[in-house]
């Protein structure tokens, strides 16, 4: 697995801190790892955020239960447990 060097969330301050909110997981408490790469690139983690906030926005074509349902079956056919 490669590793991507990132600040834990607890160490997030400026621009970061300010984003901090917008993604951490209420379910757990935490940034998910697949945000949390972006800690160096705060302008990054803005980008992704606001992308996956517009593909799993709910629109006349499918609704947003639809998107995650999608999404968990192309994770689960490329092995990747997020």
């Amino acid at each position: 697995m490669a590793w991507i060097e990132r600040l834990p969330d607890d160490e997030w301050t400026g621009e970061l801190a300010d984003l901090r909110d917008s993604v951490v997981d209420p379910t757990h408490g935490r940034v998910d790892e697949i945000m949390a790469i972006h800690s160096l690139n705060p302008r990054g983690l803005a980008a992704h955020d606001q992308l996956y906030r517009s593909a799993m926005a709910g629109t006349g074509s499918l609704r947003k239960v639809e998107r995650e349902l999608i999404a968990l079956v192309v994770s689960l056919e490329n092995h990747c447990h997020y």
